[in-house]
């Protein structure tokens, strides 16, 4: 069984939770998010915590018990303090901008890329960082990978969008194959 599971999900001061058979709803100062919930499990909500339980164990119940745990203490947070993921671009000439809910992004293809926010994520540019944020973890991390997609960083000069503490691994190139095979 999970320990992660057992732990109970503190809720801080501002923030309510209603919940019934199927879905919780947690909202706070940021906002407001819904999850629903798998059929085996169960919710107890007390004045200042929640607790996650096992109606009948079996494994699809065990495996769902940690994860639907840890998903509302996601949302607990993301209503009390909100998610964000930095992404930063490596290129000579690689810039980005925000216009209203629209980031546009010069990274040396032949036309800017625009990347639309959807709703509840907001982007924030400071020279060549890109901040994504918003208060619900998933879309976030979702958001922030597919920016990573339109150009992931390359493995020779390390050119192109990573997140901030990413670490690229190089390779070496064809330079320092040539320079070993001399006559």
């Amino acid at each position: 069984m999970s320990r992660i599971g057992k732990l109970a999900i503190q809720i801080p001061e501002g923030v309510s939770v209603e919940t019934d058979d199927r879905s919780t709803k947690i909202k706070g100062p940021k906002g407001e998010l819904t999850q629903n919930l798998p059929k085996g499990l169960n919710i107890e909500k007390t004045e200042d915590e929640i607790k996650v339980s096992i109606k009948k164990e079996t494994g699809q119940n065990k495996a769902l018990f940690g994860t639907t745990r840890a998903l509302l203490a996601n949302m607990v947070t993301g209503v009390t303090k909100g998610w964000s993921k930095t992404l930063e671009l490596v290129g000579t000439g690689y810039r980005a901008e925000v216009t209203g809910d629209t980031l546009t992004i010069l990274i040396g293809f032949s036309h800017p890329v625009k990347v639309k926010a959807p709703g509840g994520i907001t982007f924030k540019v400071v020279k060549s960082d890109i901040t994504v944020e918003g208060i619900d973890k998933q879309l976030v991390g979702q958001v922030a990978a597919n920016i990573r997609g339109i150009r992931p960083p390359e493995p020779y000069k390390g050119k192109g969008i990573r997140y901030k503490d990413e670490v690229v691994r190089r390779k070496a190139g064809k330079a320092a194959k040539v320079a070993g095979a001399t006559n």
